[in-house]
């Protein structure tokens, strides 16, 4: 079965070759016929001549085989039609811009512009449309001026390449476009792929933990479930926007951390330094990522004399974070996952705006960040 297909496909594109080359044959005889050819014999060498319409042939065989995989025949030969049609006006009129070469011509054009770029003629069709039809419409006008083939006939020419200059323009602003749309939406959906990174452990790990809480009838189990309650709606809700108030992600950041406290029997130091002078806004999510790394990869790693500190303060124009723990000797990696992520985040919600230092010295870790405000 799969041979018949590549046989069928094989079939079908040599066949499109060779009726391209063939319509291209009839092209190159009817802009011959109308004498019209590309580039004027008796203005260049004849080696240059032959090298130029060499080129422009293979250039309008690739074409139309191209088109001719896109569309029927039957339409491509109506839109060629009119360029016969031209082409004999041209001929039989035996007068420089006769009033049926000029609009016709444009017409072919137009309807090379649609199969070339069918989305972009659609979106803008009536200011192509409105563009062409001041062409038309101005040569209709001149034809009724005395000496109109001398004096009027280069302000067609004009006008018919200043609207093909500004189609061009118009189709290049177009793909710009298309290309800063496509980074955008990239760029939110890596977002939303790396805030859906969190570990998902935590939330196993801190279940489990209120289970045992709850076995025991501890006093602090419905506190903790409400912590618990408050970062998953955090998490679900504020963490779709694209910034949150700052006040906002550290009481995250302390329910996080509250939370993570219940994981241990052995005394851990924690301090949680906060100087929020100037109220900011951050992306959510964010500066819990190396606290998570610091009790994945220093606290777990330790069965006593545990330390985190953390520092976060806000200036005119800036905040700063801190982290600092210390980890056993025994334990090298420090990176992890999560870290990338971290650093994958700053560079798309901070591009030159931040600055990152991590630093291990003596069995201790610090990171701190510095992110550019308003």
């Amino acid at each position: 079965m799969i041979k018949l297909q590549e046989i069928q496909i094989s079939t079908n594109t040599i066949k499109s070759i060779i009726i391209a080359g063939f319509l291209s044959v009839v092209i190159f005889l009817i802009v011959g016929f109308s004498g019209g050819f590309i580039i004027n014999p008796e203005s260049v060498i004849p080696e240059v001549y032959i090298a130029i319409n060499s080129v422009c042939f293979v250039l309008c065989w690739l074409t139309l085989h191209v088109l001719l995989s896109k569309f029927s025949i039957y339409k491509i030969l109506g839109v060629l039609g009119l360029l016969c049609l031209s082409a004999i006006a041209e001929y039989y009129f035996q007068i420089p811009n006769n009033p049926i070469s000029i609009p016709v011509l444009i017409l072919f054009w137009m309807g090379i512009s649609y199969f070339v770029i069918p989305q972009f003629f659609k979106k803008y069709q009536i200011l192509i449309l409105l563009s062409y039809g001041g062409v038309i419409t101005y040569f209709f006008i001149f034809r009724g001026k005395p000496n109109y083939a001398e004096d009027y006939s280069f302000v067609v020419t004009g006008y018919f390449i200043l609207s093909i200059s500004m189609m061009i323009v118009l189709w290049g602003y177009y793909q710009w476009k298309w290309y800063m749309n496509l980074k955008v939406n990239q760029t939110k959906n890596e977002l939303i792929l790396l805030k859906s990174q969190i570990n998902p452990h935590f939330f196993f790990n801190t279940l489990n933990n209120l289970y045992g809480l709850v076995i025991e009838k501890s006093d602090h189990a419905p506190e903790m479930i409400l912590k618990l309650s408050d970062i998953m709606r955090y998490t679900i809700y504020e963490g779709k926007s694209d910034f949150v108030d700052l006040e906002e992600e550290i009481k995250y950041v302390g329910d996080y951390i509250e939370l993570s406290k219940i994981r241990y029997n052995k005394k851990v130091e924690i301090s949680f330094k906060k100087e929020i002078e100037i109220p900011k806004k951050i992306a959510p999510i964010l500066l819990v990522i190396p606290i998570e790394n610091a009790f994945k990869h220093g606290i777990d790693s330790l069965t006593e004399n545990a330390f985190l500190d953390i520092e976060i303060k806000t200036g005119k124009s800036h905040i700063f974070f801190s982290v600092k723990n210390n980890y056993a000797s025994t334990n090298t990696n420090h990176k992890g996952i999560g870290l990338d992520n971290f650093k994958q985040r700053l560079a798309i919600m901070y591009p030159n705006k931040h600055k990152l230092n991590i630093n291990t010295t003596d069995n201790k870790y610090e990171l701190s960040l510095y992110i550019e405000t308003l």
